[in-house]
């Protein structure tokens, strides 16, 4: 099992970024070392702020400057003598002339202020390289202080975020406490179990299939003397084969007799996982299907494009994945690849992160063919209009190879002024270029190609269609003449043209789209009488109300779209599971924890009779993720809670009772060598004593009361309650299962 990242704590601990230099630079000097760390400022007459901190050492006499990554902020040096430059929306270039006055040994502690408040280990400076005279890059080995030795470390005057250990506490002795008595009890459950006898001894690695086309995805399961017989459609032998032996082993294993009959309520169960804003590999999306096929799910929307990336090799665009797929030092519009986004070490070649990568032709055929052979459909996304840059600048560079402006797909003379949500000024495609059509029928018909090449069906391309900012194109002459020559009203009916004209390509070609919930949202009734029947599904993330109206499901479900619920505060599992400062993933759309994402009820979130619901679907988006590991800590547990709402659109399972299905799932992940989350012990202070307790059985618990970080060198809590010493003390806490540690659980006795 891979230490380096366990959990979401200690994942946020160490981040080793590789040395690297590329083209023919010279050789670079040792790698430097960085720490960063970060304390909130009290709130002055403009806001609040605060002020971070990298400590720089080793050999920085030839560095001109420091990159690094950062979620786009206004910030200043501190020190007049430093400088720092935005590149792009989340990339920085840092200069002192200190660090050439550096000696072997000094450190430099450059500080920056920066408005709003550090919350979260996620929000901190990632991907520091070394930036060198000649423009090469080296290596920086990056530390991260403790965010939890101070409380204005994390908190802020009037908000403190920690989640509070006392209710933790409460929460473990909720769930804790539900023994999984019957053996039949998995996720998704079964619809129907009926007993017919004693126990028998059965070999779930012999299972008797008997084929039946009717059944759908319908199946009907017999536990007896005579062992265990399936019968199901042939399509879902492979995917309920991995999901009983996950459930019930191998080999041998006494059972009740009985009787399973199963069918799920929503025909499209979905996971969407993003590679674009940080790239996994073949392996790990294999991985990711295993998962998926074991606890139901039939749909992977696979995220290829955005506007940090582009991952998939297209026949004919080379430039495509020779500028999208590649990230590293430079501003990117007048480079071979782009800038460096989230992480990554300044070199575009550099194999190691997240950074870079793609998937080649070979590569997606066989991750849909692995799919197909699972029972798992795979939809492919291609963003647009918006979520656009890494393909804009891509075409730029096409077009300039090959001395031909036909292939750009923005307006060369648009002045447009907008910021889109990731805090880019450039990044929408043109609907009034040709290119861009250009562009989208060549992937669309390459993409269709490797699906037959693979013998593979391909349900629909996702074609993104949301986050166009406004204003996007209002500074277009080429949009102006198109708004006046096919009679559009405003931006809105622009979008819609775009929508339209790619549909109508691939209602040629004979293959359905999907989009986001804005290709959906508020058009003309032309518009929906032409474009719905050629969607496959749309994602509807929001929960927010539209003006007069219900809400953008309420907007959809009067439209006839097929309706995927995909909402930000059930399904979006890059969501933070809390918001304790040391756990990664965001929070601008709230927590998600296993128990958030059971709680989605379809009839809760959709109670409109006469919407066309298709489906649910989780989405993972890789901001904040780094490795393979990080990404199984979004999906586990929280996919069991999608899984067994997807399955079972009524109430099943009561926490206590879901928990102590995760429980028996635990040592089945970790033989497997995935990656999950840990919760936080509980704590609570009361009549001198220190109580403690955990979710989990035989988890070791470790403490401290001196306000330094327990490790397993720290008291074990095993009797669960302590003599508390005088007060003010501090309590740190965290639990550690196997090879995991959980976050630290936090009590301040004042």
């Amino acid at each position: 099992m891979n230490q380096l990242l366990l959990t979401a704590a200690s994942a946020a601990l160490c981040v080793l970024v590789g040395a690297c230099s590329f083209g023919s630079k010279q050789e670079q000097p040792q790698a430097i070392e960085a720490e960063w760390s970060a304390v909130n400022l009290p709130v002055d007459s403009v806001g609040q702020y605060y002020v971070q901190t990298l400590a720089l050492s080793g050999n920085l006499k030839d560095v001109k400057a420091l990159g690094f990554n950062q979620f786009a902020r206004i910030m200043e040096p501190v020190d007049s003598r430093d400088t720092l430059v935005e590149l792009v929306p989340g990339y920085y270039e840092l200069r002192s002339p200190r660090f050439a006055a550096a000696a072997q040994g000094d450190t430099v502690k450059v500080a920056l202020k920066v408005k709003g408040a550090i919350r979260s280990i996620c929000y901190g400076i990632d991907g520091v390289h070394a930036i060198y005279a000649d423009g090469s890059v080296g290596k920086a080995n990056m530390r991260y202080a403790d965010m939890l030795a101070s409380r204005d470390n994390y908190a802020t005057a009037d908000l403190d975020r920690m989640p509070d250990a006392e209710e933790i506490f409460l929460f473990n002795r909720k769930i804790g406490n539900t023994p999984k008595t019957n053996p039949y009890s998995v996720v998704p459950s079964f619809k129907n179990v009926a007993f017919t006898g004693d126990t028998v001894t059965v070999d779930f690695g012999r299972i008797d299939f008997k084929a039946d086309e009717s059944m759908g995805e319908k199946f009907k399961m017999t536990v007896d003397t005579f062992g265990v017989s399936v019968v199901a459609a042939p399509r879902q032998f492979a995917r309920l084969k991995a999901r009983l032996q996950h459930n019930f082993g191998t080999g041998k294993v006494s059972l009740p007799a009985a009787v399973v009959e199963d069918w799920p309520d929503l025909e499209y169960r979905g996971l969407m996982i993003d590679v674009a804003r940080n790239y996994q590999k073949p392996e790990e999306m294999k991985r990711v299907l295993d998962l998926m096929a074991v606890y139901g799910f039939n749909h992977l929307h696979f995220h290829l494009t955005d506007d940090e990336a582009w991952r998939l090799e297209i026949s004919g665009l080379p430039e495509l994945t020779q500028v999208g797929s590649r990230r590293g030092y430079g501003k990117g519009m007048d480079k071979d690849f782009l800038p460096q986004i989230f992480a990554g070490d300044g070199n575009p070649e550099s194999a190691e992160g997240t950074a870079n990568g793609f998937l080649s032709r070979q590569d997606f055929k066989d991750i849909i063919r692995y799919a197909d052979s699972l029972g798992i459909a795979v939809i492919p996304e291609i963003e647009s209009p918006g979520h656009g840059r890494a393909a804009i600048m891509a075409m730029n560079k096409r077009a300039e190879n090959l001395a031909d402006s036909s292939w750009i797909i923005c307006d060369p003379r648009d002045s447009s002024v907008y910021t889109s949500a990731q805090s880019f000024h450039d990044n929408i495609m043109n609907p009034a270029m040709e290119g861009t059509y250009k562009l989208m029928d060549i992937v669309i018909s390459d993409i269709m190609a490797m699906y037959e090449e693979a013998g593979v069906q391909l349900p629909a391309i996702h074609i993104g269609g949301d986050e166009v900012p406004r204003n996007a194109w209002s500074g277009s002459p080429a949009v102006h003449e198109l708004m006046k020559r096919e009679g559009l009203a405003d931006e809105r009916a622009v979008h819609a043209y775009f929508v339209s004209r790619v549909a109508d390509i691939m209602a040629r070609k004979g293959v359905k789209l999907s989009g986001w919930q804005e290709i959906a949202l508020r058009h003309s009734p032309d518009y929906n009488k032409t474009v719905a029947p050629q969607t496959y599904s749309v994602n509807c993330w929001s929960t927010l109300p539209s003006q007069g109206q219900g809400g953008v499901i309420a907007d959809i479900a009067n439209t006839g779209f097929p309706m995927v619920l995909s909402n930000v505060n059930h399904f979006y599992l890059d969501m933070t599971y809390n918001y304790h400062p040391m756990e990664r993933g965001l929070s601008w759309g709230g927590t998600v924890d296993e128990f958030d994402a059971l709680n989605g009820y379809a009839s809760r979130l959709c109670p409109y009779p006469q919407a066309n619901l298709k489906g649910i679907q989780a989405q993972v988006f890789a901001e904040t993720i780094r490795s393979p590991q990080g990404l199984e800590i979004m999906l586990l547990p929280k996919m069991l809670g999608v899984a067994e709402r997807a399955w079972n659109t009524d109430s099943t399972y009561t926490h206590g009772e879901f928990h102590s299905v995760v429980l028996a799932d635990m040592p089945k992940w970790e033989q497997a060598d995935y990656a999950y989350h840990l919760r936080q012990p509980g704590v609570k202070i009361a009549d001198g004593k220190i109580h403690f307790n955990s979710p989990y059985p035989g988890a070791k618990l470790y403490y401290t009361l001196d306000g330094t970080m327990p490790g397993k060198h720290s008291p074990c809590a095993d009797g669960n309650t302590v003599d508390a010493p005088q007060r003010p003390f501090t309590v740190k806490a965290i639990l550690v299962e196997g090879p995991y540690t959980s976050a630290c659980t936090v009590a301040y006795a004042d």
